[in-house]
């Protein structure tokens, strides 16, 4: 067993019709570059019927139809957001949290400490979140439920360099069913390859047809802090 290899984000997406939602962060093979995307997924109305919108400092979902909108709690929320020279991707409202934090000089984690996975049994949505630090290291966490009551909450936290053409992905379930399974393990090391465009392409045209929503990637250059980024929404 090769405990080191390298997969392909490509096929994982392929073969999974509902991974949820996602985050990828690594480098560009080159290593002058930070990576970051993270993308969503809804098997119900409500899930599917939001966009990303780009902010100052991130972005935003939003209903793309105010009418179908049933409950915002869960589905509205700000996934990424600046901090200093670093940028903080979430799946839900704990991006505030974890921002707010930092903005006091305390570390992500102790931020996670106040929160738990979603209210949302028998599935008990994941909370996963990463911190992207200036240098092009990076935080992947996860808080799920440690039984199938959801009395209690497991919180996991990951801490990587930066390696060329190295990335990570975190997900919030293995794949679909009733009730849908949580993710298992270690954030799954993935190859970042390719341009921007040609690897915002590689994640949306691999996402599930019938449940993929908005996907987001950025590229920073770890010099000069400029950026590039792309924001795909199914309902343009």
């Amino acid at each position: 067993m090769n405990v080191y290899e390298i997969g392909s984000l490509s096929e994982k997406l392929a073969s999974n019709a509902y991974p949820g939602r996602g985050i990828v962060l690594g480098m560009t093979p080159n290593g002058k570059q930070s990576v970051a995307a993270y993308f969503i997924m809804g098997r119900s109305v409500n899930s599917r019927n939001r966009v990303f919108i780009e902010e100052p400092d991130g972005i935003r979902t939003e209903a793309y139809d105010p009418s179908k909108l049933e409950d915002p709690s869960l589905i509205i929320y700000h996934p990424v957001r600046e901090v200093g020279r670093g940028l903080i991707v979430t799946n839900g409202d704990q991006t505030d949290t974890i921002l707010e934090y930092l903005e006091r000089g305390l570390p992500m984690e102790q931020a996670l400490r106040t929160r738990e996975f979603e209210p949302d049994g028998p599935n008990w949505t994941p909370r996963i979140s990463g911190l992207l630090s200036p240098d092009g290291s990076y935080k992947l966490s996860i808080l799920k439920s440690a039984d199938a009551e959801g009395s209690a909450c497991a919180r996991q936290t990951f801490e990587y360099p930066a390696l060329p053409g190295l990335g990570h992905f975190l997900h919030t379930y293995v794949c679909d069913g009733n009730p849908i399974p949580t993710f298992q393990g270690e954030p799954e090391r993935v190859a970042i390859e390719g341009d921007i465009d040609t690897f915002t392409a590689q994640l949306w045209d691999n996402l599930n047809a019938d449940n993929k929503i908005s996907l987001f990637v950025r590229f920073t250059d770890l010099k000069t802090r400029a950026y590039r980024q792309r924001i795909l929404n199914k309902h343009q």
